[in-house]
C-alpha cells in the first residue's frame, strides 16, 4: 500500500522560500502571482495492507519524525 504524505507550513508561520518563489516568478514574467506556500510531499511504500492499521502507522511516522508539528500541518493519503 502507498501512503502519500503531505506536509506544510501552518497559517500564520512565516515562509521565507514560498516568498522567493513568488519574487522569482515575478522575475520571470509571470504576472498576477500572489502568495505562495511552499510544502513537502513524502511517498512511502507500506507492507500493510490494512487501511486503518496503514494510516495509523503513517500518522505515528508524521508525529514522531516526518512533520514538525509544532509549525506544519500533515494530511495522508493511501492508495494501493
Amino acid at each position: 500500500m502507498k501512503a502519500r504524505v503531505h506536509i506544510t507550513l501552518k497559517t500564520g508561520v512565516l515562509d521565507p522560500q514560498g516568498k522567493a518563489i513568488a519574487h522569482a516568478l515575478g522575475n520571470l514574467g509571470f504576472a498576477g502571482v500572489g502568495d505562495v506556500r511552499q510544502g513537502k510531499f513524502i511517498e512511502i511504500d507500506l507492507a500493510e495492507t490494512d487501511r486503518d492499521k496503514a494510516r495509523d502507522a503513517v500518522t505515528a511516522m508524521c508525529e514522531k519524525l516526518l512533520a514538525n508539528t509544532v509549525i506544519e500541518n500533515y494530511t495522508v493519503e493511501l492508495g494501493e
